[in-house]
């Protein structure tokens, strides 16, 4: 039989491992505090230059920082090169949000502010709670976690809806007919509405002057709209899970974690 037990960790270990977890947070919310609101660019790391994508990522972080925006991307080569590029060549702020990992990546010289982050999922939180829209370029698994991630919070309504713009047609065109046909034909696992929450579009000028409108018409209706919890990581409290009451189980009481 094949060993399946679990390497030892001794509490201490976990602890100090939840201080690490803080102080990652703990600096990503100093520092993005800080600059102004920002859009995460997504695309993948193996984009060269060469590909138009490229040149159209630099020209979309151009137009954002021109609208008074911040550009956030992953901090590595490809697309994210490209966009801190174009935005640090435009004179805005060019945030990179780098990771460790087992390969190490080469953070991009583009990026006028710079974060290293040992956790996916802090590096996550930051790129949702200081962004006002996202847009994803063509790219592999992890541009499809955040363009899903994106779509379960609005679908959800753990965030307000925000822009999400998926640029290149010829890439997502299919992907968004594959939910069409089956994940909202052939099974009802999403509704007609949830193909509304994003926007397919090959123009980047388009793609930048509809997220400084879409930001601009939010502000507007802000004072006229209910204040909801809010958490720490920027997606709202909303309502506890219910519970099919069983006398025999303990019943916990419910603590509001929304600080």
């Amino acid at each position: 039989m094949p060993n399946r037990s679990t390497p030892y960790r001794s509490p201490a270990d976990e602890t100090w491992r939840v201080f690490r977890i803080m102080s990652e947070f703990v600096e990503g919310f100093d520092t993005m505090s800080r600059v102004p609101p920002a859009v995460s660019v997504f695309g993948s790391a193996r984009t060269t230059p060469d590909d138009p994508h490229y040149g159209q990522a630099e020209k979309l972080a151009g137009e954002l920082v021109g609208h008074g925006f911040a550009v956030m991307t992953g901090g590595g080569p490809g697309i994210m090169e490209a966009a801190n590029k174009g935005a640090a060549e435009a004179g805005g702020e060019s945030i990179g949000l780098n990771i460790y990992l087992p390969e190490e990546q080469v953070a991009n010289k583009y990026q006028t502010v710079s974060l290293d982050f040992r956790y996916f999922f802090c590096r996550k939180v930051i790129f949702v709670k200081y962004a006002v829209a996202f847009v994803c370029f063509p790219g592999g698994f992890g541009t499809m976690d955040e363009f899903f991630e994106s779509m379960t919070l609005i679908q959800t309504e753990k965030t307000d809806r925000f822009p999400v713009i998926l640029v290149g047609s010829s890439f997502w065109t299919p992907l968004v007919d594959w939910m069409r046909k089956y994940q909202l034909g052939r099974h009802p696992y999403i509704s007609e509405e949830d193909l509304d929450l994003f926007v397919v579009t090959d123009d980047v000028e388009w793609t930048a002057q509809h997220i400084a409108d879409e930001v601009d018409r939010r502000a507007a209706q802000a004072d006229a709209e209910v204040v909801r919890d809010m958490t720490a990581e920027g997606t709202y409290t909303g309502r506890q899970p219910q519970r099919t009451p069983d006398a025999s189980a303990p019943q916990t009481p419910f603590e509001d974690l929304s600080r």
